[in-house]
């Protein structure tokens, strides 16, 4: 497993937080998403032989928000 942290922008509330994890938990080779409102961040543990960085990108970029790693 591999550990990747995201920097979100666009986020308005903790049900923006929710809809990220929850799109990217239903995704094949994502264990787990932990997104902070607060922070303005998310981490996603992920199998990378499964899915890679530049899909879970694109995964959050389609809900509708910016995003950068930070790792």
């Amino acid at each position: 497993m591999k550990s990747l942290k995201l920097k979100i922008k666009g986020m308005h509330c903790t049900s923006c937080a929710f809809n990220i994890d929850g799109e990217l938990e239903d995704t094949e080779g994502i264990k787990s998403s932990q997104t902070s409102y607060a922070r303005q961040e998310t981490e996603v543990e992920f199998d990378e032989s499964k899915i890679n960085m530049q899909k879970i990108i694109d995964i959050v970029k389609k809900v509708g928000y910016d995003v950068n790693p930070l790792n």
